[in-house]
């Protein structure tokens, strides 16, 4: 039996995105795999100027997931991968989703809108960068048709973080 696909919009971060997305995430469940808890509030505000200054160079960013009621529901979208290990120099796609929204296919949905703006954009190339054990998270990423293709030595953590690539191909109208 299908469920309908959620109606999502993306929308290139505003300020009030880092406010928006700094109540979103601030869930332990949520920040399991990214530092176990919520960044402050500047954090959020600089990455989102940070985003706003991707989408104006590079016609791509992370842009926040709003549902079809308005509410800010978490991030997806793509950036150069902002690290000194791991994938130099590629472009990561990813999505963080606020807890009330899991399991109802936004992750996934926005994913797919952001590989269409990706390919728009002239990106040939995505990785996903996902740590062992966030089970959504390689979900997401096989349902895009992202393969496993390596793994990284975290720096910081015991742990080899799995990188997922695609390569996007032309689209052809017909």
């Amino acid at each position: 039996m299908d469920r309908a696909l959620p109606v999502v919009r993306l929308r290139v971060p505003t300020d009030e995105d880092a406010v928006a997305w700094h109540r979103v995430f601030d869930d332990p469940d949520v920040m399991e795999f990214h530092g176990g808890r919520s960044s402050e509030l500047s954090v959020y505000e600089e990455l989102t100027a940070r985003q706003r200054r991707h989408d104006a160079e590079r016609g791509f960013c992370l842009w926040t997931m709003v549902a079809e009621d308005g509410q800010v529901i978490g991030f997806t979208g793509a950036q150069p991968w902002p690290r000194d290990w791991g994938p130099t120099g590629e472009i990561e796609i990813g999505w963080r989703l606020g807890r009330a929204h899991w399991g109802r296919g936004y992750a996934t949905v926005a994913a797919r809108m952001t590989l269409e703006r990706l390919r728009a954009a002239g990106v040939t190339d995505v990785v996903a960068l996902v740590r062992p054990g966030n089970e959504r998270s390689i979900a997401v990423a096989k349902r895009l048709g992202m393969e496993l293709a390596e793994t990284y030595p975290h720096p910081l953590l015991q742990e080899e973080v799995l990188c997922f690539r695609l390569a996007l191909e032309e689209s052809y109208a017909g």
